[in-house]
């Protein structure tokens, strides 16, 4: 299992927004702002860098749980920066506080959860499963 992971173990990540991060690049009739979806990828980004110095071997940590708020928008061009601090961790599950940034305002808060998995034994299990295609039902 991971190293143990000290509370308040910190990751960070940024992207600009560009189009394909925007409502308008899903649907026309949406406004050119920086999509809820996409903020969330980023929380979690930065949720995997706060835990991942902590891994051993072929360990990964993957995203269990969300909850967030998305408050205030962002168009094309802002810098998007989002911050993971580890609040709890409860058997395997760590809970990360998050929120996210352009640069004026705070846009998103809330938490994620992520747990440390072995990369070859999730792989294995999802094989197991049929492989990595989605099934129709």
């Amino acid at each position: 299992m991971a190293k143990e992971i000290p509370m308040g173990a910190r990751g960070e990540a940024e992207e600009s927004v560009e189009f394909r991060h925007t409502l308008t690049a899903h649907h026309p009739d949406l406004p050119p702002v920086y999509s809820t979806p996409d903020m969330i990828r980023l929380m979690e980004t930065a949720a995997f860098h706060a835990l991942h110095r902590f891994c051993e071997g072929d360990e990964i940590t993957v995203g269990t749980s969300i909850n967030v708020q998305h408050r205030a928008p962002s168009g094309v061009g802002a810098r998007i920066r989002a911050e993971a601090e580890l609040e709890s961790f409860d058997g395997r599950f760590y809970t990360m506080r998050v929120a996210a940034w352009d640069g004026v305002q705070e846009i998103g808060s809330g938490t994620v959860g992520r747990a440390v998995v072995s990369m070859g034994k999730f792989v294995k299990k999802l094989n197991n499963q049929g492989g990595t295609r989605a099934k129709n039902p």
